[in-house]
């Protein structure tokens, strides 16, 4: 057993810190299913003819160059002479050794490397780049200054050089052995997670249930009440089709189906099965299906003749494709709510993501999924991690490598680290919606045959966001609210992607901001909004009890007689590889 496995693990850490450092790209589903498809770092090389706008770029400007290089020679001699008083940002986390500043040495290459990448990112800006090839040369030029950070240097690092002292230089041969190891299969980064350090259905996804379907694409799991009443509509909630279910049920004391339950809900979760190359043609109408047959079990097992739904990323496209359909079939009576957490619909402003990508990419992507049947969840994972190399690479990089310690055990890297497979049609599927922000336009995409108008879904909706979240920035998210045709009621929570949703009560730092109004504009909405103390979780349940029904007494089992228990919770499908 590894030390990490054998220590407590530390559930309630993630790397999803409370701010945005400057340079993190922010992009949308779209570019993360490209680059998943054709890897990563085909986009940390620049194209030629942007090298070459570059090039022409700084030489209409040669004074511009002129003094940059200037300033520069002047730095770095006031670096060599000791006389700079360049620093690092306060929350710069690479730099919080006290050497950084008391070793003249180390000092000395921190600053030098903080004037050439002031320097590099001025040039930039100099260049005045159409905004196409401004992005895509900054982003190659941020990866690099962090790659070429003297932080990531063995000979460099105080950290490293006090864990050769203190291990007699057993970490150097730990560190080669787990870079070895790293680089032996996909996703080709530092590990951020052992894979022994949580268990599933001891340590995470342990709220007691029962599997109550079983369809060649998902597992329905009803979850046992915990109360003596329930509410008389269920919730059913439509996880990501990236990565496992289990995000909605981490570790006791931070599991938003174990907050659900506790406040009366009854609570079904969709756990999607791992596609391989036999499922290479479910596309977004097979999981749409997907949807309706959860719905049709759950209002079975409960006698409710309506449900509340709940999409989590993905998994909120998918839901809101499906009540597009219902809308247009007459089916939407059947919903009483609907909530959209950190899941984007309007892909207008997504970041980085229409400079970095064109034509030949999105063919070239979609082709390769094509022809082995699925997207490599794996690689999925490594996208993720250069989205935030700093924090994500580089850290561990110190960590694992330099230092030759295991990384801590967080619950979250552990669910991020255990990927799926999408199939290929599904890849396709979102890829074309996404690139051509069909659901913005009614009728330009599809759902089980229905044309897609999400104005005509008028059920009540909760859409979350979190104000730090790199791959679904809150402004995208909150466009949800101007594109459906319902009340909606937006909650923007701390942190990042994951952590904003992982955000349980007993968060001492939880808090999130709320509006009575949701106008067009967002940022008129954040002036508008007051901040709340706490998890958003409560005030969801709240705003759910007041559509979901009376309540009425808690079943006594689970299932019902035309659909049995077929398994305890977390199922089968969770376990495949």
């Amino acid at each position: 057993m590894t030390e990490a496995a054998s220590a407590r693990p530390r559930t309630g850490q993630t790397t999803d810190g409370d701010t945005q450092e400057p340079g993190e790209a922010v992009v949308g589903l779209d570019m993360i299913l490209v680059d998943g498809a054709r890897g990563p770092l085909r986009r940390m090389v620049p194209p030629a003819r942007t090298v070459l706008h570059l090039g022409r770029g700084l030489a209409r400007h040669p004074d511009a160059v002129a003094r940059r290089a200037g300033t520069l020679a002047k730095d770095l001699g006031q670096i060599v002479a000791g006389r700079s008083d360049l620093a690092p940002s306060p929350k710069d986390k690479r730099y919080t050794d006290p050497a950084w500043a008391g070793n003249p040495l180390m000092r000395r290459a921190m600053q030098a490397h903080i004037a050439a990448a002031q320097t590099a990112v001025a040039l930039v800006d100099d260049a005045d780049l159409d905004w196409q090839d401004d992005e895509r040369i900054r982003f190659s030029v941020t990866n690099l200054v962090d790659a070429l950070a003297p932080s990531n240097a063995p000979l460099v690092n105080p950290l490293a050089w006090k864990a050769f002292i203190d291990t007699g230089g057993r970490n150097v041969v730990t560190g080669v052995r787990r870079l070895v190891s790293d680089l032996a299969s996909a996703p080709r980064v530092p590990t951020m997670v052992e894979s022994d350090a949580f268990t599933v259905g001891e340590d995470l996804a342990v709220t007691p249930g029962a599997v109550v379907l079983r369809t060649p694409v998902f597992e329905l799991i009803q979850y046992r009440p915990t109360t003596e009443r329930v509410r008389q509509v269920p919730l059913v909630v439509v996880p990501p089709t990236i990565n496992k279910y289990y995000v909605t049920d981490l570790a006791p004391g931070r599991s938003i189906v174990e907050h659900y339950v506790a406040s009366g809900q009854q609570v079904f979760v969709m756990s999607w099965r791992n596609p391989d190359e036999r499922h290479a043609d479910w596309g977004l109408d097979a999981y749409g299906q997907a949807v309706l047959d959860a719905m049709d079990a759950a209002e079975r097992i409960t006698g409710s003749d309506r449900v509340a739904l709940q999409g989590f990323c993905s998994g909120g496209i998918i839901l809101a494709m499906v009540l597009a359909h219902l809308a247009a079939t007459g089916g939407l009576e059947r919903v009483a709510a609907s909530s959209y957490a950190v899941a984007v619909l309007d892909w207008a402003h997504a970041g980085t993501i229409g400079a970095l990508m064109d034509a030949e990419a999105i063919r070239e992507a979609t082709e390769k999924s094509r022809r082995r049947g699925y997207l490599d969840g794996a690689t999925l994972a490594e996208v993720f991690a250069w989205l935030r190399p700093n924090d994500l690479v580089w850290n561990y990089w110190v960590n694992n490598y330099l230092q030759g310690r295991p990384p801590p055990a967080f619950d979250i890297l552990f669910w991020n680290a255990d990927t799926t497979r999408m199939s290929a049609a599904l890849h396709r599927d979102f890829i074309d919606v996404a690139v051509g922000n069909k659901l913005t336009r009614p009728g330009a995409a599809t759902m089980l045959g229905s044309p897609v108008d999400l104005s005509k879904v008028d059920v009540d909706a909760y859409v979350t966001a979190g104000i730090n979240d790199h791959l679904c920035p809150w402004q995208s998210c909150y466009r949800t609210t101007q594109l459906l045709g319902g009340r909606s009621r937006f909650v923007l929570s701390t942190a990042g992607h994951i952590a904003s949703l992982v955000n349980p009560p007993s968060n001492p730092k939880a808090s999130f901001q709320v509006a009575p109004q949701t106008p067009a504009d967002p940022e008129a909405w954040l002036a508008s909004a007051e901040k709340v103390r706490g998890s958003w979780w409560p005030d969801f349940t709240a705003w759910l009890a007041e559509r979901t029904g009376d309540e009425v007494p808690a079943p006594s089992s689970l299932g019902s007689e035309e659909l049995p228990p077929l398994a305890d919770a977390p199922g089968t499908y969770v376990f495949d590889r």
